[in-house]
């Protein structure tokens, strides 16, 4: 049996899907397979797949049922001790997996072991900015607030975790991850490897517009983990409502929304007034000025500049 079973769902995803598999393919841990789910694709994915001549990959076809139920299919079919998710446009570090099967091994407590997580743009180039988290060992506060997991491709997980906490809820849509991992934290400790070893492609383009969607999934995630800690938690939960706007404040900005961001931000402030001095908060506000003065095109424009200047002083090397 493979040590590891790496879980791809992919939907229509040839543009990014040969890297992200070439990817796991050049990973210095071998002992994997790599379950491709083809979650009803209408492109050429079943004639690329032909040709890889790599045993270790198998493509299992199925009726679209969207990405919790292709996840939910690996995990049924996935022989590996370890589960890893990569999302079809995103990349990994050639040691991601070797780092990770090393600290599971060496820490029989953590049930889940994550890596932190460099964005790129849409060609897989760095934008120079990393996403660090410190949320280790028991983590239910800090992930109760907001997702300390940003990218699904990042976590290794032991199989056993599922059986403890079930599948994805296909019903949550983009917020099943953050669902999943709350009721992983309810059960066994986190591990993490401080160091970039996912790549997580940026599309602002593509982002869901269906804010109001993405707001009532998340508070659906919110009452749901609440439901089912301990009541002495309860002080968190404003905190994570007001997060939560924030975080879909920013999604406005993204689809140059000026006014509906704005109402986000007020929602988060009613909801957590410590907001305002939180760096993502005061990030948020300035990107907002720029909005207000230069036009919504400007915010592209000015992101574009910070890129270049963290990729000429802090260059992260895929």
């Amino acid at each position: 049996m493979p040590k590891v079973s790496v879980i791809i769902p992919s939907y229509n995803s040839m543009t990014y899907l040969p890297a992200t598999v070439d990817s796991v393919l050049k990973q210095t841990f071998t002992d994997f397979e790599v379950l491709i789910i083809n979650d009803g694709s209408t492109d050429n994915i079943l004639e690329w797949a032909s040709k890889i001549e790599d045993t270790r990959v198998k493509v299992i076809t199925k009726t679209n049922q969207g990405l919790a139920e292709a996840r939910n299919t690996g995990i049924a079919l996935a022989k590996g001790e370890y589960l890893a998710f990569l999302d079809a446009d995103d990349l990994w570090h050639k040691t991601k997996l070797e780092k990770q099967v090393n600290y599971l091994n060496n820490h029989p407590d953590v049930g889940l072991v994550d890596t932190w997580v460099a964005l790129t743009d849409e060609n897989a180039k760095p934008t120079g900015t990393l996403i660090k988290t410190n949320a280790e060992g028991k983590v239910i506060k800090k992930i109760l607030e907001s997702p300390t997991i940003v990218c699904g491709s990042s976590p290794l997980v032991r199989n056993i975790c599922f059986e403890k906490a079930g599948l994805f809820n296909k019903q949550l849509s983009g917020s099943a991850d953050w669902d999943m991992w709350i009721r992983i934290a309810n059960h066994f400790m986190f591990g993490l490897i401080k160091e970039p070893l996912t790549y997580y492609r940026q599309h602002y383009n593509s982002m869901s517009q269906n804010r109001q969607k993405m707001l009532d999934d998340n508070l659906a995630v919110i009452e749901r983990a609440f439901a089912n800690v301990s009541p002495e938690l309860n002080y968190i939960k404003n905190r994570s409502y007001g997060r939560v706007n924030l975080y879909l404040a920013w999604r406005a900005i993204d689809q140059k929304n000026y006014g509906e961001a704005i109402t986000f931000r007020r929602k988060a402030l009613s909801y957590y007034p410590r907001l305002r001095f939180s760096k993502n908060y005061i990030n948020q506000t300035i990107g907002l000025i720029i909005m207000e003065i230069f036009g919504s095109e400007a915010i592209e424009y000015f992101r574009n500049i910070t890129r270049n200047i963290r990729r000429k002083f802090f260059p992260i090397k895929a």
